[in-house]
């Protein structure tokens, strides 16, 4: 691998979602991320690659077991970073907590990924997106006037507000033990990484420029400048018009009259919102996107996970590899860095093993069923 993490080894015990999705990011930027997954997860040779886990390397170990512990605390003396995304205390049941692991490795980042934190009342509890990110607020602020809130897929909670505040608190803690040899737990929560992508309108509202009522904000579709638009075809146009320079452009290309176009009086925005809902349902989406396309109209068709790899902008920036989202950011020092393909669960297992076990052990623990290899038998 290359990219501004090469060097960096990463042990990832296997989960779903944020956590995986850290381990992705870090791979990605060029760490060698090994991801422990279960023996059971092994399966036959048309087993599927798996999820969230391209450039990565995969060894499956039975955790359950005090051999295969003690395989993960090898892994864990030899790496940088070690992420793991289970209820509080479970890894400490296991011998795998952050005392066991830092007792191998002082400099060792452990890096913890949950919904609710390692403490607080619901800490031990279940839960998942919705619910963390119905607690801060952010949930009920998204959606229109008069309706329920909308679902942000896992883009603010387990990505945005758990995965990406995760990686940000590790490569930040990565760096400091590098100049003291000291490393630390971070505790990367759901709600607190969710709460703290709200701080824009937090603090707007603390000033009263934001209602706690959704739909009726700047940002929320409460203007009718900053909105969708139904086409003729039935697609959508997204507008983002905020600044007047912008807007001008914007009610120009519609073709609005002066008068039409007039945004003073809140008391009239109901009209203009009605004014560019029938002239964009005048025409189909393509000719909406050739009109405005170039401009500083801040206008832009709102496309399908179908569409939007064969968009000519994102092509050009080359943002769909083979039909999935290519790395980012983009590093100048190092481009077009390959993400390498997903493998199989422990299809690294003998790989990375046998680095430091001798292969009388190793066969010995693949027979015992502490460790296995895909594909099976092999």
């Amino acid at each position: 691998m290359t990219g501004p993490l090469a060097g960096i080894r990463v042990v990832e015990l296997g989960g779903i979602g944020p956590g995986p999705f850290a381990g992705q990011q870090l791979a990605d930027m060029g760490a060698d991320v090994v991801r422990v997954d279960r023996v059971d997860d092994v399966s036959g040779s048309d087993a599927s690659p798996e999820f969230l886990a391209r450039g990565k390397r995969s060894v499956a170990v039975d955790l359950q077991s005090p051999a295969g512990a003690e395989l993960v605390l090898g892994l864990a003396a030899r790496a940088g970073i070690l992420i793991e995304g289970f209820r509080p205390g479970v890894t400490e049941r296991l011998g795998l907590g952050p005392r066991d692991c830092h007792a191998r490795n002082p400099a060792l980042v452990y890096g913890r990924m949950t919904g609710w934190g390692q403490y607080g009342p619901w800490a031990s509890a279940a839960g998942h997106d919705i619910n963390y990110v119905g607690l801060t607020g952010a949930l009920h602020a998204i959606g229109r006037a008069g309706q329920p809130p909308s679902v942000p897929l896992s883009l603010v909670g387990d990505l945005g507000g758990g995965a990406m505040y995760l990686v940000t608190g590790v490569l930040a803690a990565l760096h400091e033990a590098t100049r003291t040899g000291v490393g630390q737990v971070v505790d990367a929560a759901i709600v607190d990484g969710a709460a703290a992508l709200m701080l824009p309108m937090y603090d707007l509202a603390s000033v009263g420029e934001w209602r706690d009522e959704r739909g009726t904000n700047l940002l929320d579709s409460g203007r009718p400048w900053y909105d969708v638009y139904r086409t003729r075809d039935g697609r959508w146009m997204s507008v983002g018009a905020l600044e007047d320079r912008f807007y001008v452009i914007f009610a120009g290309l519609l073709g609005l009259s002066p008068k039409e176009a007039d945004r003073s009086d809140p008391a009239s925005w109901g009209r203009l919102r009605q004014c560019i809902a029938d002239r964009f349902a005048e025409r189909d989406r393509e000719h909406w996107e050739k009109l405005f396309e170039g401009t500083d109209a801040c206008v832009a068709p709102v496309l399908s996970m179908a569409e939007a790899p064969a968009h000519r902008h994102m092509a050009a920036r080359a943002n769909f590899a083979s039909g999935t989202p290519a790395p980012a950011p983009r590093f100048g020092g190092h481009p077009g860095a390959d993400p390498g393909r997903a493998p199989r669960a422990g299809e690294h297992t003998v790989e990375v093993l046998a680095g430091w076990l001798p292969a009388t052990e190793l066969d010995q623990l693949l027979a015992a069923g502490v460790v296995a290899q895909w594909p099976l038998g092999s």
